[in-house]
């Protein structure tokens, strides 16, 4: 047998099963997916899990049942490219590969900033966004919550926390001059207005000097605090960044125009995981996926891989609150109920998918 191991059941990684999974391939062809939970996680969703206004059921989604695809559900705590093996840290079980798609995801960078891994929450994984949301929802009246970064997540996190609990302290410390300074100006201004009307605390030029049990020291001004949620940055997962591979300044694998690994082409890369022109996003990770699992169709047919199509991203959207929102699509922006109306219905697509 021929297997074919992907390394996490996320964005990218299920795009490259089900495209494998719904193609013509030997018999000889065995996929394996692998995954730390036993469930596909909407990511982009776990915002809700930290406010509490969504159920954990509602942002995961079961794994497509196949005789094709064999599940492996456990923490990887090795990838040794020499001799084409996995490894795992609760069980003595190895799998060997014969082509590999490394789709880890990522985890919180925190720029060396003391005290921030000890005593920050994230929403970067299912458990912590669990754990962030159980600390937001114990909270007194009253409580104090301070989000650091004032990017994508950093938004859609302050902006549901205060939709769940109106009588929180919310406190957004935003590195830039304005909240998502990647964006359009008038984007910018809607979600600004925004926090205003909702009495969110915004601080700008922030620089986080240091984080402690209780409090948020920044600029030389400590604020006491119960609750501190890190979105200010990610970085590929651990076990990427150890892999002996040519890698770009973020630290992502640096990959051909198929996506594979130059140093060994059996070896591919998608998501925040894989160097891109782009900014790390589901939409990508899925794009990704798809022309990956068409490219090892072809190869794994005997055939000469067609050059994959270019990719070109719809847009993004972001979420304040259920009932506003703001969003760049096709290059024109938009604000207001109506991309928020939009990102529902994405959603509700994709979980039907």
């Amino acid at each position: 047998m021929r297997n074919i191991v992907i390394l996490g059941g996320g964005y990218g990684g299920l795009k490259v099963a089900l495209g494998l999974n719904n193609a013509n391939l030997p018999d000889d062809v065995q996929i394996i997916l692998v995954d730390k939970n036993p469930y596909h996680s909407l990511k982009t969703e776990f915002y809700t899990i930290v406010a509490g206004t969504a159920a954990d059921r509602d942002v995961r989604l079961d794994f497509p049942q196949s005789d094709r695809i064999q599940y492996i559900f456990g923490t990887v705590s090795k990838i040794d490219v020499e001799n084409e093996q996995i490894f795992f840290s609760d069980s003595s079980h190895i799998v060997e590969y014969d082509k590999l798609i490394i789709g880890l995801g990522c985890e919180d960078i925190y720029h060396g900033v003391p005290g921030a891994a000890e005593y920050t929450n994230s929403v970067q994984s299912f458990s912590k966004a669990r754990k962030a949301g159980t600390a937001v929802g114990n909270l007194p009246a009253y409580g104090k919550v301070t989000v650091v970064g004032a990017g994508l997540s950093g938004i859609e996190v302050a902006s549901e926390i205060r939709e769940s609990r109106a009588d929180l302290n919310i406190r957004l410390l935003d590195r830039g001059a304005s909240v998502l300074k990647a964006f359009d100006p008038k984007i910018q201004a809607h979600v600004h207005d925004w926090f205003i009307k909702n009495d969110v605390e915004v601080i700008h030029h922030s620089n986080v000097e240091y984080v402690e049990k209780d409090g948020v020291c920044n600029n030389g001004v400590c604020y006491v605090n119960d609750v501190t949620i890190w979105t200010a940055g990610v970085q590929p997962h651990h076990l990427v960044r150890e892999l002996p591979f040519k890698k770009d300044r973020y630290d992502k694998i640096v990959v051909n125009e198929f996506f594979q690994v130059p140093e060994q082409p059996n070896i591919y890369v998608v998501g925040d995981n894989a160097s891109s022109e782009f900014s790390p996003s589901a939409q990508l990770a899925g794009l990704q996926g798809e022309r990956i699992a068409d490219i090892l169709v072809d190869i794994l047919n005997g055939k000469e891989p067609k050059k994959p199509k270019e990719i070109k991203l719809r847009g993004t959207l972001g979420s304040l609150g259920k009932s506003d929102g703001f969003g760049s699509v096709f290059q024109q922006p938009l604000t207001g109920l109506f991309p928020r109306w939009v990102k529902t219905g994405i959603l509700w697509l994709s979980k039907r998918h």
